[in-house]
């Protein structure tokens, strides 16, 4: 069984016993967390499509992790110019345990 969810702008899809990263969430480590955008269920008999998502369907996972990302570093340059600028940056993430997927 898998489900596909829409967590920070950003489609996953996720199956019970996987893990994923999502943009930062609220709660502490070990902490339970639904998601309830839900937009398919599928199964080897079966595929649900939600429009846009499914009613009564969500999906249970406990968080593991609350870190940031490695750094990003951004160059800027004009040529001839002298004008060069770097800058660095940390996106915060979660990452989360899928221990079930109800609907």
């Amino acid at each position: 069984m898998y489900a596909v969810i829409r967590s920070g702008g950003k489609q996953y899809r996720v199956s019970p016993g996987g893990s994923l990263r999502v943009e930062r969430l609220s709660g502490e480590v070990g902490a339970k967390v639904t998601l309830g955008d839900v937009l398919l269920i599928g199964s080897d008999e079966a595929v649900r499509i939600g429009a846009p998502t499914l009613a009564g369907a969500s999906v249970v996972g406990t968080i593991v992790a609350q870190d940031r990302a490695a750094k990003v570093m951004t160059f800027k340059q004009k040529r001839r110019k002298g004008y060069r600028r770097k800058y660095g940056h940390r996106q915060n993430y979660t990452e989360i345990r899928v221990d079930q997927i109800q609907g």
